[in-house]
Order: C-alpha cells, then sequence, then structure tokens
C-alpha cells in the first residue's frame, strides 16, 4: 500500500510529483468513461460531439421536479449527436406502474433508449408506489421493455439516508440482492458509485463487497475538475465521508485553494491498484462534472491524448 500512500500525499497537498513515477498509464482506466448531464446543463453545451469521444455514455439526472418532456428531449438530443443516453429513474418520484410504463415508452419511442440508473432517488417521501431501486427491478418493467442494461447505486463511504448509524448493513444487504438479481436477468447490470476523492476506502469497498458475493462489475464515480470550495459543498451536501477529510485537508494550504482540483493522482491510484490485481472489481470510471461538463470531459480527452501521443 506503499504507492497508495504517496498518492495520497500528493492529492494532499503535501507531496508534489517531480517525474512520471508516481502516475502510471492511466488511460485504459479512463477510456471508455462514463459522464452525466441534466437536462439544464446539457442545454449549455452546444453541441456534445464536439467534446465528447462518439458512443460515450451520457447519464441524464432526474431532478425531482424536472419534466419528463424534458428528460426525454435531452435523451433524443444525445442519441441525435451520436451518444448512449442512460436516463435516471428515481424510484420516489414515479407515481405507479402506468407512470413508469410510460416514462419507458417515451424513451424508447422518441431516443431508442435500453438502458437506465435505477436508484432511491434524492426526496426523503416517496411521491407513490415506488421507494426504491429493488421495487423498480421486482415490477420487472424494464426486463418487459427488453433494456439491454441496467445500472445500480453504490455508496464506498456509505449513505446515512440508508443507514442513519453511519454503518452500511441497509446498503450491503441491497447490493447483495441486486447482485442475486442480475444472475436471473437478461440485462447487464452494474453498480456506479456515489464520487469519492480518497482510493483507500475505495478499494476496501470493492474488495469488501466482492469478498461478500457481489459480483457486479464497478463504475466508480470521481468528481471531475473544479474548485476546491465547490468540491467540498458538493461532498458535504451528497455526504462524503472519509474522503472529505482529503480536501479539507488540502485546502488548509491557501495556494490550492486557487487551483482547481483536478482527479489524476486519484485515478492514477485506482488504475495502479488495478494494473497489479486485474481481478479487481472496477471496471470503468464515472465523471461526475461538478465544475463543468466540458471541464471533465477535457480531462478525460487530455488523459486519452498523453497516451496516443506518448
Amino acid at each position: 500500500m506503499a504507492l497508495i500512500h504517496r498518492f495520497r500525499s500528493v492529492l494532499s497537498g503535501e507531496e508534489t510529483p517531480r517525474d512520471g513515477s508516481l502516475r502510471p498509464d492511466i488511460s485504459s482506466f479512463v477510456e471508455g468513461f462514463s459522464i452525466e448531464t441534466m437536462p439544464r446543463t446539457a442545454q449549455k453545451i452546444a453541441d456534445f460531439s464536439a467534446i465528447l469521444p462518439a458512443g460515450t455514455r451520457v447519464y441524464i439526472a432526474h431532478i425531482d421536479g424536472t419534466p419528463i418532456e424534458d428528460m426525454v428531449a435531452t435523451a433524443a438530443r444525445l442519441r441525435r449527436e451520436g451518444f448512449n443516453p442512460m436516463p435516471h429513474f428515481p424510484a420516489r418520484i414515479i407515481r405507479d406502474r402506468a407512470t413508469l410504463d410510460d416514462w419507458i415508452a417515451r424513451y424508447q419511442g422518441e431516443a431508442a433508449v435500453d438502458q437506465a440508473l435505477l436508484l432511491g432517488g434524492g426526496v426523503t417521501t416517496p411521491h407513490g408506489d415506488f421507494d426504491s431501486a429493488i421495487q423498480l427491478l421486482e415490477s420487472d418493467a424494464f426486463g418487459e421493455a427488453g433494456f439491454r442494461r441496467l445500472h445500480v447505486a453504490g455508496h464506498p463511504e456509505g449513505n446515512r439516508d440508508i443507514d442513519p448509524d453511519g454503518g452500511s448493513r441497509n446498503v450491503d444487504s441491497a447490493l447483495k440482492w441486486k447482485s442475486n438479481f442480475a444472475k436471473h436477468s437478461d440485462a447487464q447490470m452494474a453498480i456506479v458509485t456515489q464520487f469519492t476523492f480518497d482510493p483507500e476506502p475505495v478499494i476496501a469497498w470493492a474488495n469488501g463487497i466482492k469478498a461478500a458475493g457481489v459480483d457486479l462489475p464497478v463504475h466508480i464515480g470521481i468528481a471531475g475538475p473544479a474548485k476546491l470550495q465547490t468540491l467540498i459543498r458538493f461532498a458535504v451536501a451528497c455526504g462524503v465521508g472519509p474522503s472529505l477529510k482529503v480536501l479539507q485537508k488540502r485546502a488548509t494550504d491557501v495556494t490550492n485553494l486557487l487551483l482547481p482540483y483536478e482527479p489524476t493522482d486519484l485515478v492514477a491510484a485506482l488504475a495502479a491498484h488495478k494494473a497489479a490485481d486485474p481481478s479487481f472489481n472496477i471496471e470503468q470510471l464515472h465523471l461526475f462534472p461538478l465544475g463543468g461538463i466540458a471541464a471533465s470531459a477535457g480531462w478525460a480527452r487530455a488523459q486519452l491524448k498523453d497516451v496516443a501521443h506518448g
């Protein structure tokens, strides 16, 4: 774990790499990355094909109050521009099975959508019949519609909305159920996680769920380039736990407040672990564009460009 500890020093601002020795080839880790948007932020992008590789999976976050018409229109636009839209289906804002079927039909009919992220959602009180991603899976609405890929949420640092005591019993039980469900589903399934800033909790969590029998591949959530103050605000709001300390420690150095955070060192640490253990269950990178879609897409392209011309 010595290499991981050195990367933590770089991330916290205690150590700056003087050469490439701390930065293994991360191209294979970045290649095939996914990213997300919302209808209102998508409107700010003139042409996604100018900033993202063709065929990129683009999640569309469904915030409570966003009209389904706006969600479907965004998915259709992404499809026209050459991307694979993956809309969120937040269980607690879906009133009933008829609403769920209607959303699925709209996405399929207008945007040829065949993949979705199923999650509980950000609201506390359900708007209707559904309360969890498990209930959405149990409905078999996606299986009946022929969806080829279904993703579910993962929380490397826990989720106090699900486990108020700060433990992980409920989230672990839910992941085990979803992993068992995947064995009998025709859809490809994977876990996409909340963003994090510290490789050690991620590695421990990924190894832990694998040891517990959860064999779904993991798409690890990483925050894209952004101001440090912005990341701290999002981290607090989203309940990111242990790795928040990495950001807070970095923020004690005033000079770091003036520089945008980039996830390169974190990704390099995870890539190094993957290289050392090819069976490591993290399969892909998912970017949360907290500092803007263009900035995150530009960072990803830079990693791939460095390799292509290196």
